[in-house]
């Protein structure tokens, strides 16, 4: 009898040849691979060239920069040979033997085969090499010996283990796949220990990262938000559903990486995250104004200076401008953190697929005191979240200071 961990390599292995088999060429794979790992979105910095790094992300240890992965051979990978390439990708080895930092996804990473490693390697060698040095990540001690990295990886370099893929179907085996492996999406939306490793015990259920909250994709909390197979496919391939539309962090993901997936592949990782059962998607219904909280009752007033002129006096929205909060995904979430830093901080312009477009929303954290903030939260929430309990002018002010702190 096989070891069940060998089962689940087997049947990853097995989704993973089957899923770019349209593609025609070993670099036309590659370059969906790159896709669907999302590579651009950490190697290449506000306005520069793909691919040519510089991109600063934010860890509790301090700023690691992405580094320049084109063919460049005085700044990039443009020296790596497959193996070498194989070793960072899979293991954080470099190819000069030092060990990267784990800001690179090798703990997911390192369930990727070694033909799409190989293709992925094919299609980087196709783009313009950059002859620029991405800045040098400089962490303060003890992070800035990457020898530790060493002991780390011993014990968590493995990643998170996999859920054993007997007796599911190919669809199933293939949204494992582009989950957990290429997609990587555990990295943000799993918490994480003091060391920075994931926690297994916890996997995909929500993580703070830069003070948004990367929510829960367990199959019962996306139900429970009003997630259904065929929405939650939609929306990573346009960017937009009934339960809104795509922003913070979570919209590079799209603009980078999921719209330019095949339909199977979305079909796929829907099935993966929601089951081949999936739970009911919850339907909400509009709550009347009279059975508000006195706060949420307060924060109409509101919600009609700053936030009906685009999202319309009853909440359906206005095409092309701004979403409907009838059904919004981030009122619904138990943790408001996410709708107060949107209504402070505001979303930039959004371009999704095609024509569509969502206008720029302004931030209101100057038009609004905390207590009318509150209300508006409650009103919000109330009214189109699901939630019947009142947030405190106690709790707005710890998370605001909370953000603050970060």
């Amino acid at each position: 009898m096989k070891h069940p961990l060998l089962r689940t390599a087997m049947a990853v292995g097995l989704a993973a040849s089957g899923v770019f088999a349209h593609a025609e060429t070993q670099v036309e794979r590659g370059e969906y691979l790159t896709r669907a790992a999302d590579c651009m979105a950490c190697h290449t910095a506000k306005g520069g060239a793909p691919y040519a790094g510089g991109l600063p992300i934010d860890s509790p240890f301090g700023t690691i920069y992405g580094t320049n992965i084109t063919p460049s051979k005085d700044h990039g990978i443009g020296l790596y040979n497959d193996d070498e390439f194989f070793a960072a990708l899979n293991e954080g080895i470099r190819r000069d033997g030092a060990n990267l930092y784990p800001a690179m996804p090798y703990t997911s990473y390192h369930r990727v085969t070694r033909e799409d490693s190989d293709a992925i390697h094919a299609y980087l060698k196709t783009v313009e090499p950059i002859e620029r040095a991405a800045p040098e990540t400089s962490l303060g001690f003890p992070f800035n010996v990457r020898m530790g990295i060493t002991a780390w990886n011993l014990l968590y370099g493995d990643g998170v283990p996999l859920e054993s893929a007997e007796g599911k179907s190919e669809a199933w085996q293939r949204g494992q796949y582009l989950v957990d492996v290429l997609g990587h999406c555990g990295e943000c939306h799993t918490p994480r220990g003091m060391t920075g490793a994931m926690q297994p015990d916890k996997r995909m259920m929500g993580a703070v990262l830069g003070g948004y909250l990367a929510p829960s994709l367990l199959a019962n909390d996306l139900a429970e938000r009003g997630w259904n197979q065929d929405d939650l496919s939609s929306f990573l391939k346009l960017g937009m559903s009934d339960q809104g539309a795509m922003f913070n962090e979570m919209y590079p993901v799209f603009h980078n990486s999921t719209q330019y997936l095949a339909d199977p592949d979305l079909n796929a990782i829907a099935t993966f995250l929601l089951g081949e059962q999936p739970p009911e998607a919850k339907v909400l219904t509009e709550v009347a104004l009279d059975e508000l909280s006195t706060s949420a009752q307060r924060g109409r007033q509101q919600y009609l200076n700053v936030c009906a002129g685009c999202h319309a006096v009853s909440g359906e929205g206005k095409p092309h401008i701004a979403v409907a909060m009838r059904g919004n995904t981030t009122l619904r979430l138990d943790d408001p953190r996410n709708l107060l830093r949107v209504i402070e901080d505001g979303i930039d312009e959004q371009q999704f697929t095609g024509f569509e477009r969502m206008q720029p929303m302004p931030g209101f954290a100057d038009k609004l005191d905390q207590q009318e903030l509150t209300d508006l939260l409650n009103y919000l929430r109330q009214t189109w979240g699901g939630t019947d309990s009142d947030l405190a002018l106690a709790d707005v002010q710890a998370l605001q200071q909370e953000a603050g702190s970060e």
